[in-house]
């Protein structure tokens, strides 16, 4: 074996070591106006003040007044516009739970994430371009929708709904902590 030959696979063997020992890509930290289309972007900024005391509920119907349309929002409030570019990348967000299902032990596997505590509670919900169903099959105990989570996965541009609230994004958890201010 010449000498060049053997420079070559000691630099080869070097690169690949080092290759292997490189991090994972960083989760992207993102904010809820991330999320938002140009367009929606300027739609929120240009929108009036709204208030928590739309619309009537009919007795015992609570959830299905949440997904009914009022006249009077902007069609915004609606949108689910969203960023293609935000597809399949690893975040971090921080935001509030709407607990949806749980595992044996009691422990949130799904649920939506939201901008403000509250959202999907009081009406009128978040756009669904604002609202992140989770899955995170490990499970997260919680204890407060008003104390917020910080998440980290991958995120996906994924339209789903419930009977609660409609979702433009969907992210698999791999981390769900109390946020901490970071």
């Amino acid at each position: 074996m010449t000498r060049e030959t053997t420079m070559l696979r000691l630099l080869s063997v070097l690169l690949l070591s080092l290759g292997l020992a490189l991090p994972a890509v960083a989760a992207q930290v993102v904010d809820w106006l991330d999320l938002l289309p140009e367009e929606d972007y300027q739609a929120m900024l240009d929108m009036p003040e709204i208030g928590h005391d739309w619309g009537e509920e009919a007795p015992g119907d609570f959830t299905s007044n949440l997904r009914n349309r009022d006249r009077d929002l902007p069609e915004v409030m609606y949108s689910t516009r969203v960023v293609e570019a935000m597809h399949d990348r690893a975040i971090q967000i921080g935001g509030y739970p709407v607990p949806l299902d749980t595992d044996a032990r009691g422990r949130y596997t799904s649920f939506f994430l939201v901008p403000w505590p509250g959202a999907c509670i009081h009406v009128p919900p978040p756009p669904p371009n604002q609202i992140i169903l989770v899955d995170y099959p490990a499970g997260f105990a919680i204890e407060d929708i008003y104390e917020p989570l910080w998440l980290t996965g991958q995120l996906r541009v994924e339209q789903t709904s419930n009977a609660l609230a409609d979702a433009s994004y969907r992210l698999r958890a791999d981390e769900v902590r109390p946020y901490q201010g970071e």
